[in-house]
């Protein structure tokens, strides 16, 4: 897809946006008045930063999708994930908060956004000339095997994201910004999951642009429709949006031999877009409340109140990755050869 990389530049850059605007302005909503043990906080508390790392998610995937699955764009998208998620702890201990900081914070974030896209372009025009003669023709056209694996996984882990961003929770289920900030993330990560899909498509046809709208409008609406239920009530509306996300992935993503889709495939598709996220999702999260106290490190790290007793500090955009990451296994598999490897 040629398109791929402005619009993978663009969203990554609209992250670095929702980003800055989350550390200066939802951030500080989420933080207790004092230390005292009658007012720490509860389950979900730090909501902000959970939205956050996931925008920081975002930032890599839409890389990813800029660099239309190649190694030379996918290595720095990590490591530029990792290091901003180690600064987004040292920013949230300095309680920025106020116009000038975000306004910084989003022109810091979109320099070093701009910084690190800049090493693989200058790569690729530095070894331009070296490409044997049909190489350049196939890097506009249709991606390589491994690369469309590589977007077809991005898709995956951006859709079971956009599941945990839009059942987002906090303590008191009363917050505005809270419904704001949980429909923005889920909305980016809808768009970065339906353009890796197309961008790992064989051929950009107008079947799968019109059902990349489709599946974009349907994604939105199924967010909405998350938040618009009750906390508590939204596992089978989650659910049903991952379904229709993951398999909207597939349909973009993988080969239809003779123009048309495998049904069947797609059957299966749905039935593990179905269960799949929400069994991963809670193997992950387990462990995570019981042995590994992650997001405690990263509360205590921040300078934030821990969280009661009674409750447990997850870290549910870790979760999510993982969950995602689960789901690229099974599904990452656009042509008919690497899902014959399943049988």
């Amino acid at each position: 897809m040629r398109s791929a990389r402005p619009v993978g530049l663009f969203l990554s850059a609209v992250a670095v946006l929702l980003w800055a605007y989350g550390m200066t302005r939802w951030q500080p909503l989420t933080e207790p008045l004092g230390p005292w043990s009658e007012r720490l906080p509860g389950n979900n508390a730090y909501w902000a930063r959970d939205l956050r790392f996931m925008e920081i998610m975002a930032v890599s995937l839409g890389l990813v999708l800029a660099g239309r699955g190649q190694l030379r764009w996918g290595g720095p998208a990590v490591l530029l994930g990792g290091c901003w998620v180690a600064a987004d702890v040292a920013i949230d201990r300095a309680d920025p908060i106020g116009v000038d900081a975000t306004v910084l914070l989003a022109v810091g974030g979109c320099t070093v956004l701009g910084v690190v896209a800049a090493i693989p372009l200058w790569w690729e025009r530095r070894t331009s000339s070296a490409r044997e003669p049909g190489r350049p023709q196939r890097e506009r056209g249709a991606p390589a095997a491994t690369d469309r694996r590589v977007l077809t996984g991005a898709a995956c882990v951006a859709g079971v994201l956009t599941l945990v961003a839009a059942a987002m929770e906090s303590p008191t289920d009363r917050e505005p910004e809270l419904n704001q900030g949980a429909l923005a993330t889920a909305a980016l990560l809808v768009a970065v999951a339906v353009g890796a899909g197309l961008a790992a498509a064989p051929a950009r046809t107008r079947a799968r642009v019109v059902l990349a709208a489709g599946v974009t409008v349907a994604a939105l609406l199924g967010a909405g429709l998350v938040r618009a239920v009750p906390p508590g009530t939204r596992l089978l509306p989650e659910a049903a949006l991952g379904a229709v996300l993951l398999t909207g992935v597939t349909l973009l993503a993988w080969d239809w031999p003779g123009g048309r889709p495998v049904w069947w495939h797609h059957g299966v598709a749905a039935l593990l877009a179905l269960v799949g996220p929400v069994v991963f999702l809670v193997a992950t999260a387990v462990p995570m409340m019981i042995a590994l106290p992650i997001g405690a490190a990263f509360t205590s790290l921040a300078g934030n109140s821990p969280i009661n007793a009674a409750d447990s500090d997850l870290l549910v955009s870790l979760a999510g990755l993982l969950a995602g990451l689960g789901m690229a296994v099974l599904l990452a598999r656009p042509s008919i050869d690497d899902r014959r490897q399943l049988r």
